[in-house]
C-alpha cells in the first residue's frame, strides 16, 4: 500500500470530494484526520477509514476558525503520529447575481474557501518545515483562472488560493525546503454540494456539464502525493476553460454570458425553503456522490494521460526499439 502509516489530514472530509479522498488514503494504509463542521458526515467518513482497517480522528471545526484549525492539527499529531500530507479541500459557495448578493455571504466563502486554505496550509507547515518533509495539496478549480457568472464569491476565493500557493512555492524553494506543494484544478463533480448550496437560482443548481465522479480527483490527489506535481489540470473541461482564457478571454465573456446561466441549472424548480450550509451544517451524512451518477463521468483521459505518462512513453520507446529491431533483421541477407 502506498500510504501504509502515513498520517493524512482531509479538510471537508464530511463530503463529496473530501470523502471520496479520505476514503482513498485509507484504503492505500494511511491513517486519516477527518475536518469538517458536520458530526453526521464526519461519523460516516470515519466508519469508511475504519472499514479499510485504519485510524480516524473525528475533528468537528469551522475550518475559519484559524485557532481550531491548529488545534486540531496538534491533536492529529499527538493521536495518529507526524502530519505527512495535508489536504486543503472545504469550501462553500452562494449561487447568485452579484447585485443580489450580500457583504456577509462573501465575507463567509472567503472565509472558508480561502481563508481556511491558509488557515490549514499554516497549521501544517508549522510542523512540516521543522522536519523538512510533508506535502500540502490544494483542491483548487479551473476556475481559479476562469471565473463564470453566478459564483462570484467561489471564484475570487479559489483564485486567491491559487495567488496564495504561488507565493508560498516560491518561499520554499527560497529556503530550500523539501515540503512540496500541488494544487489540482478540478472540472465540475458530482458532489452533494448542488443540494446544499446557498442559491437564488429559480431552477435546481448543478455542476457544469461534463460532470467526474468525486473518486477520479481522489486517484489524483493520491497521484499527486506520490508525484508532487505543481499543478494537475483534471479533465479536458478544466484544460479548455484555462486554455480560453489565457488565448480568447473576451470571447469567453461573451460565451459564458449566454451560457453561463443555463449551464448551471437543471430544469427542476428550486425548493428556496430547502436549508443551505453556508453558516451550519445540514443535517445528515451526504455521502460522496451527490444526484448526478447517471451523468458522471468514471474516468477523464486527459487525466490519466498525465498520470501514466511514464509508462506510455516507455511503451513507445519498446514499440520503437521492436520496430527498429525488427526492421535490421528485415534488412540481413
Amino acid at each position: 500500500m502506498r500510504f501504509a502509516g502515513k498520517t493524512v489530514v482531509v479538510t471537508g472530509a464530511s463530503s463529496g470530494v473530501g470523502r471520496a479522498i479520505a476514503r482513498a488514503f485509507a484504503d492505500e494504509g494511511a491513517n486519516v484526520g477527518l475536518i469538517a463542521r458536520s458530526t453526521d458526515g464526519l461519523d460516516g467518513a470515519a466508519h469508511d477509514v475504519q472499514a479499510a482497517g485504519q485510524r480516524a480522528l473525528v475533528l468537528p471545526l469551522d475550518i475559519a476558525d484559524a485557532d481550531a484549525v491548529e488545534d486540531a492539527a496538534t491533536r492529529v499529531e499527538a493521536e495518529l503520529g507526524p502530519i505527512d500530507i495535508w489536504v486543503n479541500n472545504a469550501t462553500t459557495s452562494v449561487f447568485s447575481p452579484i447585485s443580489e448578493m450580500t457583504a456577509d455571504e462573501y465575507r463567509r466563502v472567503t472565509e472558508v474557501a480561502y481563508l481556511g486554505y491558509v488557515y490549514g496550509t499554516m497549521a501544517a507547515l508549522r510542523r512540516m518545515r521543522e522536519r523538512d518533509r510533508g506535502t500540502i495539496i490544494q483542491i483548487g478549480s479551473a476556475l481559479a483562472y476562469r471565473s463564470i457568472p453566478l459564483q462570484s464569491a467561489y471564484c475570487a476565493a479559489k483564485a486567491a488560493t491559487r495567488g496564495f500557493t504561488d507565493s508560498l512555492r516560491s518561499e520554499l524553494l527560497h529556503d530550500g525546503s523539501r515540503v512540496k506543494v500541488s494544487m489540482l484544478l478540478l472540472p465540475a463533480v458530482n458532489t452533494p454540494q448542488f443540494d446544499v448550496v446557498r442559491s437564488r437560482l429559480p431552477n435546481r443548481a448543478q455542476p457544469v456539464p461534463p460532470i467526474f465522479q468525486p473518486e477520479v480527483i481522489a486517484d489524483a490527489v493520491l497521484w499527486a502525493a506520490v508525484h508532487h506535481p505543481r499543478e494537475l489540470v483534471i479533465g479536458g473541461s478544466a484544460l479548455r476553460a484555462i486554455v480560453g482564457q489565457k488565448v480568447i478571454p473576451g470571447l469567453v465573456d461573451r460565451f459564458l454570458a449566454t451560457s453561463g446561466y443555463d449551464g448551471q441549472q437543471t430544469d427542476d424548480a428550486a425548493d428556496q425553503s430547502s436549508p443551505d450550509n453556508l453558516y451550519d451544517p445540514v443535517p445528515g451524512d451526504h455521502g460522496a456522490h451527490g444526484r448526478f451518477d447517471d451523468r458522471a463521468k468514471q474516468w477523464s483521459p486527459e487525466l490519466a494521460a498525465r498520470m501514466h505518462a511514464g509508462a506510455l512513453l516507455s511503451a513507445a520507446a519498446l514499440a520503437g526499439a521492436v520496430t527498429a529491431g525488427w526492421a535490421i533483421v528485415r534488412r540481413r541477407p
